[in-house]
Formats: structure tokens, C-alpha cells, sequence
């Protein structure tokens, strides 16, 4: 679980800063403060939907690969790769409020920016996850640790003279040891 949500926070604030870049470079493209909603769409298109449209385009190139040259091959990769950056382009414009105009500069180049920006973050994906990862168990540690102090508090307190002495009255056939270990688990 942990991972998950290092991966995605890591990918979301990327994909915040990529689509206010894009809003900012192409002026036929409005960003502003929908960049946080559209980027929750980004992050999730790209760690679920992404995968699958680019198996699903590489298992139907692959059938016909004997066919091309290298240089065919290559071009028939970056094509179906910039479908899919496509359609989760089209997807985020089409579920937050990013506005588009033009197709070219509105629909066509923002996909290929968006693939420039992945591959910028795949460069520093790993440095990037092993920040998030430490702010996160920092924020772990400081919510688990406030519990556990206050329980090591609770258990390392002396007992009180009229507790110690009703614990005597009982008769229950534990010895002190037992009691102090039924305590801690209480």
C-alpha cells in the first residue's frame, strides 16, 4: 500500500507541474487551477489505463513486425505510443476543466509534451520515490509514534498505592508478574 501511494503522489505532483507547463508554453491551452483535478486524472490514466492501451497496441504491432524495416518498426512504436499519450490526453481534457482550441496546438502537441514530461520523470523516478517514500514514513512515524508513546507512557507509570492494593484484595491466583503482563496488554 505504501508504494501505491508513494507512486502516485510522486506521479501526481509531476503531472500538476507537466500540465501548468503545458498551459503555460501553449496559449491554446488553459490550465490554471484545473491542473489539480486534471492531474488526479492524469496520474490515474497513466498508472491504469496507460498499461493496457500500450499492451494492447504492442501485442497488434508485434503480429506484423516481420513485415517492416527497423526504421518502419520504429516509426510504427512512436506512433502507438503517441495514441495512447492521445487518448489519455483527450480523456483528462475531457473529465477536468482543461479547455483546448486548435487541433494541432490544442490536441495533437500537448500528448507529445505530456511524453516528454514521462520521460523526464522516468530519469527521476527512483530519486523521486525515495523522497516520497522518506515523507511518508516521516508522516507514519510521527502519527504511530505519538500512539505508541502514549501507551509506553501508560504502561511504564507506577501503579498508584490504593490500585496496588486492590490488586492484592483480589485472590485471583496470578502472581504480580502475571498481573503486570495482563496490564500492558489492557
Amino acid at each position: 500500500m505504501r508504494n501505491a501511494i508513494v507512486r502516485f503522489g510522486a506521479l501526481y505532483v509531476f503531472n500538476a507541474a507537466v500540465l501548468l507547463l503545458v498551459g503555460l508554453l501553449l496559449p491554446s491551452v488553459r490550465v490554471g487551477w484545473h491542473a489539480l483535478w486534471a492531474s488526479v486524472i492524469l496520474t490515474a490514466a497513466a498508472l491504469l489505463i496507460k498499461p493496457l492501451l500500450a499492451r494492447a497496441f504492442a501485442e497488434g504491432t508485434a503480429k506484423s513486425a516481420a513485415q517492416r524495416t527497423r526504421l518502419g518498426e520504429k516509426v510504427v512504436q512512436y506512433g502507438s505510443v503517441f495514441i495512447v499519450e492521445l487518448i489519455i490526453w483527450v480523456l483528462t481534457v475531457l473529465f477536468s476543466g482543461v479547455t483546448v482550441r486548435g487541433l494541432f496546438w490544442g490536441w495533437a502537441l500537448p500528448p507529445v509534451l505530456l511524453l516528454i514530461g514521462w520521460m523526464v520523470y522516468d530519469r527521476i523516478d527512483d530519486r523521486l520515490h525515495a523522497k516520497a517514500g522518506e515523507l511518508y514514513d516521516a508522516a507514519s512515524s510521527k502519527i504511530g509514534g505519538s500512539r505508541a508513546s502514549d501507551s509506553d507512557d501508560k504502561a511504564t507509570a507506577p501503579p498508584s498505592p490504593a490500585a496496588e492494593a486492590g490488586r492484592e484484595e483480589l485472590k485471583d491466583g496470578l502472581t504480580p508478574e502475571q498481573r503486570r503482563m495482563l496490564d500492558e496488554l489492557g
